[in-house]
């Protein structure tokens, strides 16, 4: 056997292997983005409570509810007013006074950003007033373990522009919901509260209520929406965001 030569073709050997990882590379990254550009091309969008709220039924001289609703979240969502409209189809009396009212709706939308499924999950699991763990939010942002080993600088590098090209995109909408009803006649509702309460990095305060009677019942939930599309802008997903929260909360007060 000649070794020259042998030596001599090594070099070209090494370059086809490479070449042809780079080129499998491409296909299956092209592969991977016709599947997701294919199965994701149609907006999927989903609401869901993280626990059911369940009012007494009264009459409808009774049926008077004052609505607060408030966005800390960093998008300029606007549901207040269809709310109102779904609640006095509903043949609710919308009254600008809490003592005057039967019901006391609270909303807040804490967050409405890209996430993903896990994220969304998560956040639903934790309930009102829940946070989301900082590895969720990693993960969300695209700290998710990649691996190209065995394909090359090159191909993982292709791979990469092929997969931005087509993304598999979802937005989720997070809303705590507290709602507030009279007690029925002869019912007497009695609260006890725990809270700690941190002043900066170094104090906390902790306060206690025990056995004070309450002029509510109080049933708190979290609402979770999510917009999922191929290369989805938030543009396209708000108005399905905010229909479902809108219906969502409505839907409590649907006998």
């Amino acid at each position: 056997m000649n070794t020259r030569s042998l030596s001599n073709s090594t070099p070209l050997f090494c370059g086809a292997i490479f070449l042809l990882a780079a080129v499998t590379s491409v296909m299956l990254s092209g592969c991977g983005a016709v599947y997701t550009a294919v199965k994701k091309r149609n907006l999927d969008v989903e609401t869901e409570m993280s626990d059911s709220v369940y009012l007494d039924p009264v009459s409808r001289s009774k049926r008077s509810i004052y609505v607060y609703i408030h966005n800390t979240s960093d998008k300029d969502i606007e549901i207040k007013s269809r709310i109102l409209s779904a609640l006095q189809e509903n043949g609710y009396k919308v009254v600008l006074d809490p003592q005057k009212a039967h019901y006391m709706l609270q909303a807040n939308i804490l967050r409405c950003s890209k996430s993903d499924r896990r994220t969304a999950n998560l956040a639903l699991e934790a309930g009102f007033g829940g946070g989301v763990t900082a590895a969720a939010l990693a993960y969300a942002a695209g700290g998710g373990p990649r691996s190209a080993a065995g394909f090359g600088v090159l191909g993982a590098t292709l791979a990469t522009v092929g997969d931005a090209m087509v993304e598999d995109t979802v937005y989720s909408m997070i809303t705590d919901l507290q709602i507030r009803e009279r007690p029925l006649k002869g019912e007497v509702i009695t609260q006890t509260q725990h809270a700690d309460i941190k002043q900066g990095t170094s104090t906390s305060v902790r306060q206690d209520i025990r056995g004070a009677q309450a002029g509510w019942k109080t049933y708190r939930t979290r609402i979770v929406s999510t917009a999922e599309k191929v290369n989805l802008d938030f543009a396209t997903a708000q108005p399905s965001l905010e229909q479902g929260l809108v219906r969502s909360i409505s839907g409590v007060f649907v006998e």
